[in-house]
């Protein structure tokens, strides 16, 4: 019943999303938090109000309006699986997240957290593709003389895995709207802290460039630090939240990826540390007697194993840099 009800929520989304924005307050400002039960029950009860108001009797016979229970639940499935190793089990909430997705969009309230969700999703059916069975092969010609197959040459691994994959779909996305408004300030802050220009791109993948996003762990800004690592990077949470500041932020996203790949010695691995964890990294290198990211994806986080080709590859179609063409930072003066 939950993804009928989710489904149902998406039906009702698109015809009521205007009536939302005009009863919503003019300048409502986002949740100070991670959404909380009460936040989602406020959503709900709105949802309730346009649900009651403007959904067709016919629909309201088949489906029922998706629960902020439900939509709770969601939300900390799709983080618990990305923490998992398990990719066919994160592809799985695809359906349901593409539903809730559309269900949120009636809300203003929380249109800091569809950037953090969208992205989920597309990891989502990034995993999708990649636990797909490869398609059979053809049937060879017949041939007058019969003989024996050729044994296929073995496929070399990629140094990322997944990477070409999601080149593929980046290639496909279209660049960020709000990308152009802040390139020069992020670029300038890399610069000064002498991290590559290119992987200003990090904010792409992290917050499709809006510095209000948020996700339910609590993480917020363009690089969607979270609140203890941003005061370890001297940002100030309190009275302002400098993690959406784009400058503030952004050099404090690039001294700590230039912390990480002075700890790793690479960009795979600063960025896996980025996502999943100095200590994680660390351990699963032990562990598996690993150097490289490619020793190690598969048994790292569903959602890590699919965030660092996805930010590689979109600096590969953004920046036009490939990963191996990355340059380590450089000593600059502060």
């Amino acid at each position: 019943m939950a993804l009928a009800a989710l489904y149902a929520a998406g039906v009702f989304a698109t015809s009521v999303a205007c009536a939302a924005e005009q009863t919503a307050p003019a300048s409502s400002p986002p949740p100070a938090t991670a959404p909380t039960p009460e936040q989602i029950a406020d959503l709900h009860a709105a949802a309730q109000s346009l649900w009651d108001a403007f959904v067709p009797d016919s629909i309201k016979q088949e489906y029922e309006l998706i629960s902020a229970q439900e939509l709770a639940a969601l939300l900390r499935r799709v983080e618990q699986a990305g923490e998992r190793e398990d990719l066919r089990g994160f592809a799985a909430l695809a359906p349901e997240t593409r539903a809730a997705i559309a269900a949120l969009q009636a809300s203003p309230d929380f249109a800091d957290y569809l950037d953090w969700l969208r992205e989920q999703l597309a990891d989502m059916e990034v995993a999708e593709e990649a636990v797909k069975p490869p398609p059979p092969p053809p049937p060879a010609p017949p041939a007058e003389v019969p003989r024996p197959p050729r044994p296929a040459p073995p496929k070399a691994p990629e140094a990322v895995p997944l990477y070409q994959l999601w080149v593929e779909r980046v290639a496909q996305r279209p660049r960020p709207p709000r990308a152009d408004d802040y390139l020069p300030v992020l670029r300038a802050a890399f610069a000064a802290e002498g991290v590559p220009e290119a992987l200003v791109w990090l904010a792409e993948t992290e917050s499709s460039f809006n510095p209000r996003a948020r996700s339910p762990a609590g993480a917020r800004g363009l690089f969607q630090l979270m609140p203890e690592t941003a005061k370890a990077l001297g940002l100030s949470l309190l009275p302002f939240d400098q993690r959406t500041h784009p400058q503030a932020s952004a050099r404090a996203a690039a001294a700590y990826l230039k912390t990480l790949h002075g700890r790793f010695g690479d960009w795979p691995l600063a960025l896996a540390a980025y996502n999943g964890g100095e200590g994680r990294v660390s351990r699963t290198l032990r562990a598996r007697g690993a150097t490289d990211f490619a020793g190690i994806a598969e048994h790292l986080p569903a959602e890590t194993r699919l965030y660092v080709p996805k930010v590689l590859a979109t600096v590969r179609v953004r920046a036009g840099v490939e990963p191996d063409k990355l340059p380590p930072p450089t000593s600059m003066a502060r």
